[in-house]
């Protein structure tokens, strides 16, 4: 299948098909809660970016790879779509076209478009992986999923304080948003658990694809003396590969980017797409009802931590893996008090904890004490 990126697009090649041939494309019998009766289910999925960006889309293709195993199940994919009516015109035609009956909007700016086409599309089911939430009043063949990756970004903060040896650590991130900052500060908590004194910059590059400002930033933290760098934007290649020439440690997010550093590379906070996927289709296909809202970390299996590099040490591996248990089994809590901000403000009570499902993190406005930066950078 032809990206945007090669010249024709899928879609121009669609529309020249015979009109007879798009009218006579099933569009499903699906509909809420009765599954699907077809013998063929057909899946679109659509990418905001390359499916081959060692990050946020590749992590989503990998998810939809694993589709294509199941019997019963055609995929159809377009990358490169941007977050505009496009993706509309995308997905009306892997409906008219495919006989889609069951759509994945993979970026976080494809909602608006998605709820509109499926107000259109009664006999479809769209899926959105993003932290907007499906509520009552909007289309019932709608719903969203996602995780609290920063579970594992706790779990790689932990990895990170013993890897370092300045305790400095540093993180490039795209925008100072909730989810941005719940992962920097709960990277930073678990590095502060090895090194209570551990700190991390934080640089903010102000957009999702910037490769030019994530080298600098890079190159920015390695001149200050920080010696681990991790990340929060759509494609690490940069950040991992930077770091990599600059003979500093790395950690991953997104998917496993350990082919990147191969020296340096120490774990990384990942989707398993492939997990949500393939459960979405095999409920659908068993006539199972499906969840309008879905969320999950470590323990449900939505998010995991890339094996460890060679830096890593046994005690670090020991450390890290005690955690990851605690999680799995549901006794942890990351944020209880007290804890200030890195302006010295108490954010939680001494005797006060926030679970992880608390909707008070996901309007995270502040970072925790020991990140250097602000939330306004």
């Amino acid at each position: 299948m032809m990206s945007e990126r090669g010249g024709m697009s899928r879609r121009s090649v669609l529309k020249m098909m015979a009109t007879a041939s798009a009218a006579g494309a099933a569009t499903g019998p699906w509909s809420a809660g009765r599954g699907f009766a077809a013998a063929r289910l057909v899946v679109g999925a659509a990418y905001v970016g390359p499916k081959d960006d060692y990050g946020w889309n590749q992590g989503h293709a990998q998810g939809v790879a694993a589709l294509k195993k199941i019997d019963g199940v055609k995929v159809v994919e377009e990358e490169n779509v941007p977050e505009t009516v496009q993706v509309q015109k995308t997905m009306e035609s892997m409906i008219n076209l495919d006989g889609a009956t069951l759509i994945f909007a993979t970026s976080f700016g494809y909602w608006e478009h998605m709820l509109k086409v499926a107000g259109k599309q009664p006999r479809v089911q769209f899926l959105h992986a993003g932290p907007t939430v499906w509520k009552e009043g909007m289309p019932t063949n709608a719903g969203s999923y996602n995780g609290y990756i920063d579970e594992a970004q706790y779990i790689a903060g932990i990895v990170a304080g013993y890897s370092s040896k300045s305790g400095k650590l540093g993180f490039v991130g795209a925008k100072p948003y909730p989810a941005s900052l719940r992962n920097i500060n709960s990277f930073t908590l678990g590095a502060q658990t090895v090194n209570p004194k551990a700190t991390t910059q934080v640089i903010f590059t102000g957009d999702w694809v910037l490769p030019v400002k994530e080298a600098e930033a890079v190159n920015s933290l390695a001149d200050q003396g920080i010696d681990v760098v991790t990340c929060h934007v759509d494609s690490p290649k940069v950040v991992i590969e930077t770091a990599e020439r600059r003979g500093i440690n790395s950690s991953g997010y997104h998917v496993n980017q350990a082919v990147l550093a191969p020296k340096g590379y120490l774990t990384g906070a990942e989707w398993n797409w492939e997990k949500v996927y393939t459960d979405y289709v095999t409920w659908f296909q068993t006539g199972k009802s499906w969840p309008h809202i879905r969320r999950g970390g470590l323990k449900e299996g939505i998010v995991r931590n890339a094996p460890y590099g060679r830096p890593v040490s046994e005690k670090a591996r020991k450390q890290a893996d005690s955690a990851k248990a605690k999680f799995m089994d549901g006794t942890f809590v990351i944020y209880k008090g007290p804890m200030k901000d890195n302006s010295g403000k108490t954010v939680i009570a001494a005797g006060k904890s926030y679970d992880r499902t608390d909707v008070w993190l996901e309007s995270m406005n502040w970072l925790v004490g020991g990140v250097i930066g602000s939330t306004g950078s």
